[in-house]
């Protein structure tokens, strides 16, 4: 699971749920356009994006970059990064490592606060960050919209993300998360269809196609 949690999830599954909004205020004009990314996203039945992450160390050194594919339909979701595979099928999570030959199976828990990649497009900002909008800008055809988003929770590894929104289609562009220790991850989705036709099959890991991998079962 190193690649996914340290890479795509790193940013979304370090919230803690801290509820402490109260330390500050947030832009007005920023959570209108935040709300309006997670209206737009809850409309599509399902979503298919493909994305890179950059790795980058605090001298400025590229340290890897990766291309990955992000399938979504319902509560289900699977994850392609190089090295890496995830499928959820709602009710179980099947992690492989190809490098290893192992498929962890352990099972979702709906009461956990377990970041999925639907919650990382809807309301996860809501109740563990303070947001600002700091601007537009032209990126070729499209009109970016720039938000800056800090940790009520200064304990985070975190200390700001900067999330930029196509104004047009309402969809995330990019994200780029500042670590303390000076590291930078940069996810930036290349391509995003919705509403195709995605099989059930899809989410759901295939021993027959892995047959000497080693399944360790933590359900």
């Amino acid at each position: 699971m190193k690649v996914i949690l340290l890479g795509f999830f790193i940013f979304y599954s370090s919230f803690g749920f801290s509820q402490l909004n109260s330390l500050g205020k947030s832009d007005p004009e920023a959570k209108v356009i935040l709300d309006n990314v997670s209206a737009k996203f809850k409309t599509y039945k399902t979503v298919t994006a493909n994305f890179t992450l950059s790795i980058t160390d605090a001298a400025g050194k590229i340290e890897g970059v990766k291309k990955g594919t992000l399938y979504m339909k319902g509560s289900k979701y699977r994850v392609n990064i190089s090295g890496q595979e995830i499928y959820s099928d709602g009710d179980n999570i099947w992690t492989y490592d190809q490098s290893a030959n192992e498929v962890q199976i352990t099972k979702f828990d709906p009461t956990a606060n377990t970041i999925t990649p639907q919650k990382m497009f809807t309301n996860f900002y809501d109740k563990d960050f303070l947001y600002k909008l700091n601007g537009e800008t032209k990126k070729g055809s499209k009109t970016i919209q720039e938000i800056e988003l800090t940790p009520v929770d200064k304990t985070k590894t975190f200390y700001k993300v900067l999330v930029e929104i196509d104004k047009n289609s309402k969809n995330i562009a990019s994200t780029k998360v500042f670590e303390k220790n000076g590291n930078r991850y940069i996810y930036a989705i290349t391509n995003i269809k919705t509403n195709t036709n995605l099989p059930e099959s899809l989410f759901v890991f295939d021993t027959k196609n892995h047959p000497k991998a080693e399944v360790v079962d933590l359900r």
